[in-house]
């Protein structure tokens, strides 16, 4: 909640889960990105700075500040517009913005349950389009913190719709190249709820 176990994790070395480029379902979810993004737990980056290769308006948010200064040093090598600010995902609301596209790659499944309430309540602030998780799942080799299926949908309540939710992988640094079970969630904000 302080933010400082997750700074240090970028402090000697990549973070566990950074594993030096976009994960591989965001990539293939990309063109179903519209408007404005919010990357929602960015880290340093990859995922943000790949939407906004493709002509997306980004901002990206972490409580880990060295990790939010290698992803503004990596948009700027790369020389990619992209914005990343320091923000409590659990407070998306202090960001005073709305977002057509919001992602969530490796956040959710760091909550527990009461917190992951207070997470999707912090999003229904910043939510206007559709939400994609990407998560652990509790598959065969899961990765820490694995969430169940009903886990997934259960803080989701009164204006949302969970649209789908497929299997896929998760790639980071303590598995193979295919990565960790995981569920990517498509999840969107009823009309009535903007």
């Amino acid at each position: 909640m302080t933010g400082l176990p997750w700074d240090v994790s970028y402090r000697d070395g990549p973070a566990p889960w950074d594993f030096g480029g976009p994960q591989p379902a965001v990539v293939r979810a990309a063109g179903r990105f519209t408007g404005r993004v919010l990357d929602a737990g960015c880290g340093s980056g990859e995922n943000a700075l790949h939407l906004a290769s493709q002509g997306l308006s980004v901002l990206g948010v972490d409580v880990a500040e060295t990790a939010l200064a290698l992803a503004r040093r990596k948009a700027r090598e790369r020389g990619l517009e992209a914005e990343f600010v320091t923000a409590d995902a659990l407070h998306l609301e202090r960001l005073g913005q709305r977002f057509d596209t919001v992602l969530d790659c490796g956040l959710f499944h760091a909550f527990d349950a009461d917190e992951r309430v207070a997470y999707v309540k912090s999003l229904e602030a910043v939510t206007k389009g559709t939400l994609y998780i990407l998560c652990f799942s509790d598959g065969e080799n899961a990765g820490p913190h694995p969430v169940k299926r009903e886990a997934l949908t259960k803080p989701f309540g009164a204006g949302w719709r969970v649209k789908t939710i497929v299997e896929e992988r998760v790639r980071t640094r303590f598995h193979d190249e295919d990565g960790a079970p995981a569920w990517f969630a498509t999840i969107e904000r009823e009309p009535s709820s903007d």
